[in-house]
Parts: structure tokens; C-alpha cells; sequence
């Protein structure tokens, strides 16, 4: 299994809660259309009072069950079409994205 995270941050122009309906609404209905995904996880940050906000707005995780599958993904019709997508509530000079190595201690 491979695991791609996406740490996204809003565009100054876009409000919090046009960015969470955008990316809860339109976009995860994109990335719901990527071939092969397995599973697709959004963590948006959640108001608390105690903790200073962390900078970033959401951090998503993209399941496939190998590299090619994920790398066929992108290039598809769909993978472009979500890619694209984001430029409409994401600031991509600050955006980063990986695949990660997960391990689970507990």
C-alpha cells in the first residue's frame, strides 16, 4: 500500500469556510474519482481555543496499492482534472505533498 500526503494551505483570498465547503464538496468528489484509490482520509483543522493554529488548513491522505497504480492516477483524466482543481482554493506555492512511510506504534 502506498500512503501520498498532501499538507494543503487556503489561499489568502479564500476564506476557512469556503475552503472546508470546497474541499469537503467539490474536490472530494474529484478525489473520489481517482482510478485505483483505496482510501482517502481529509483532516481539516478543527477551532481550539488552547493551541495556537498550526499554518496549515488541512492535511488529506491518499491510499493506492502501489506506486504505478497512485502514478497512473495522477496522469489520468480525473488526477488532472483534481489537480487543476485546486488552484481555485489553494495556495500552491505553499502546499507540499509526499508519499510517506506509516507506521503504526499503538
Amino acid at each position: 500500500m502506498v500512503k501520498f500526503v498532501v499538507v494543503l494551505y487556503r489561499r489568502p483570498d479564500v476564506p476557512t469556510e469556503r475552503f472546508e465547503a470546497i474541499l469537503r464538496g467539490e474536490h472530494g468528489a474529484m478525489a473520489e474519482q481517482l482510478p485505483g484509490l483505496r482510501r482517502y482520509v481529509q483532516n481539516r483543522v478543527a477551532p481550539d481555543p488552547t493551541r495556537k493554529h498550526p499554518g496549515w488548513d488541512a492535511v488529506v491522505e491518499l491510499y493506492w496499492d502501489d506506486v504505478a497504480s497512485m502514478e497512473a492516477a495522477w496522469a489520468s483524466p480525473a488526477g488532472k482534472r483534481a489537480t487543476d482543481h485546486l488552484t481555485k482554493f489553494v495556495d500552491l506555492s505553499r502546499t507540499t505533498w509526499s508519499i510517506v512511510q506509516e507506521e503504526v506504534r499503538r
